[in-house]
């Protein structure tokens, strides 16, 4: 499962594995057993995308064999735990993919393996961890890699991610510019683009953004995630007929894009078409087991009084949350906004939200989410502490907007 919250950005860090030096793959030793190799799931028809699936068939095939013959080609495992970081962000198979991408990653030695091993290692496990929440640890793997090679762009793009979810924006904006100096691309483009938005510069964030669109290739799925990104950058700021175009020119290039059909159904739920948004909305659903796809179903049958349809998909939502947390991924925000927003729970919902809050005060959409629940809970004076900090780099988001005007007015 996969969610849009805070880390869209990541859908960038795909860093390539092809190594900087040649070497021969080491002689199986006579007394390892046989590699256990995690298995590929298959890929629903609409994200097959012709040749790309045949591909990835074709490229797991040839690597799992190459580890049956000989389970210490560290070659092998970097280009396998690759596919299955790739997958898990096509198919939305978190639960799945990035354990087995860290178990793969498990079996190099980094103490016996050469730099350039070691580097690629600790670069795919700092993006595993990222995509997990687990920002410290990811900031920890990203720092031993960079100390390694100091010149490769897109580790930076990965320090950039681990200090943003950690609030440490001032040392996001430093990886971003060496980033972008090493590299000027798509995921360079991205993460100036999120920077500025963070720090309230709107117009210069889209015209980052469509810089990361336009380098990247039409109906890639990364360039269809930079275009996404800059069709939501729009509706967030009311610009409505914008973000509708951005995500229709997604479609004509990757017709079953499941995040661009929701974001549609997004866009006819805020025009209160509730029927047109419930269709799209699951239209996505049956592509790929989006939490945030069902989340919005959520709010469209609580609106529409819908009950026993809002029950079911709570209990949906409750057991994505339990498989994504069984598997290692740190869902605390996500507990908080379903019970904060969805199940107006607002004791529960700060229990979650200091869970997180907890792991890193200073990052902002954690404390606007700690703002907003004791706004609801009538804590006011509580709720103005956690706006302070959510504010401290003058993002413009309308919601941080809306309730500094409700806090306001009190």
């Amino acid at each position: 499962m996969k969610t849009l919250r805070g880390l869209f950005i990541l859908a960038f860090f795909s860093l390539a594995l092809t190594a900087c030096t040649s070497e021969a793959p080491k002689a199986p030793e006579a007394s390892q057993q046989a590699v256990d190799i995690p298995k590929l799931l298959d890929r629903h028809p609409a994200l097959r995308q012709e040749k790309e699936w045949e591909k990835v068939q074709n490229y797991y095939v040839e690597y799992r064999q190459k580890l049956e013959r000989n389970p210490s080609d560290d070659e092998a495992r970097l280009s396998l735990a690759q596919l299955f970081i790739n997958e898990a962000r096509v198919t939305g198979e978190h639960g799945h993919y990035y354990p087995a991408g860290l178990e793969v990653l498990e079996g190099i030695n980094l103490k016996k393996a050469d730099e350039d091993v070691r580097f690629r290692a600790l670069a795919a496990k700092a993006g595993i961890q990222l995509s997990l929440h687990d920002f410290s640890a990811a900031l920890g793997s990203a720092e031993r890699a960079v100390a390694i090679n100091p010149y490769n762009a897109q580790i930076y793009g990965a320090l950039v991610d681990a200090y943003v979810e950690l609030g440490q924006y001032e040392k996001a904006v430093a990886m971003a510019d060496k980033m972008a100096s090493i590299r000027p691309d798509l995921r360079s483009y991205a993460r100036v683009s999120y920077l500025r938005e963070i720090h309230g510069q709107v117009e210069g964030a889209i015209e980052a953004m469509k810089l990361a669109v336009s380098a990247g290739y039409p109906a890639y799925e990364e360039t269809a995630w930079a275009r996404l990104t800059l069709g939501r950058l729009y509706e967030n700021y009311g610009r409505l007929e914008d973000a509708g175009r951005e995500y229709e020119l997604i479609l004509s290039q990757r017709p079953d894009y499941p995040f661009a059909i929701a974001a549609l159904g997004g866009l006819a739920l805020k025009r209160k078409d509730y029927a047109e948004a419930e269709r799209l909305l699951k239209k996505a659903c049956a592509i790929i087991p989006e939490f945030s796809f069902y989340e919005s179903l959520g709010h469209i049958y609580k609106e529409t009084g819908r009950k026993e349809d809002f029950e079911r998909t709570m209990k949906e939502l409750w057991g994505m949350l339990k498989d994504d947390t069984d598997n290692g991924h740190n869902m605390n925000l996500e507990y908080a906004q379903l019970y904060s927003t969805l199940m107006e729970d607002q004791e529960k919902a700060r229990e979650y939200a200091l869970k997180e809050y907890q792991k890193r005060p200073e990052n902002i959409d954690v404390n606007r989410v700690l703002a907003n629940i004791c706004q609801r809970m009538g804590e006011s004076a509580k709720a103005a502490e956690y706006l302070e900090v959510a504010s401290r780099t003058n993002a413009r988001y309308p919601a941080l907007m809306e309730l500094r005007q409700q806090l306001a007015s009190r």
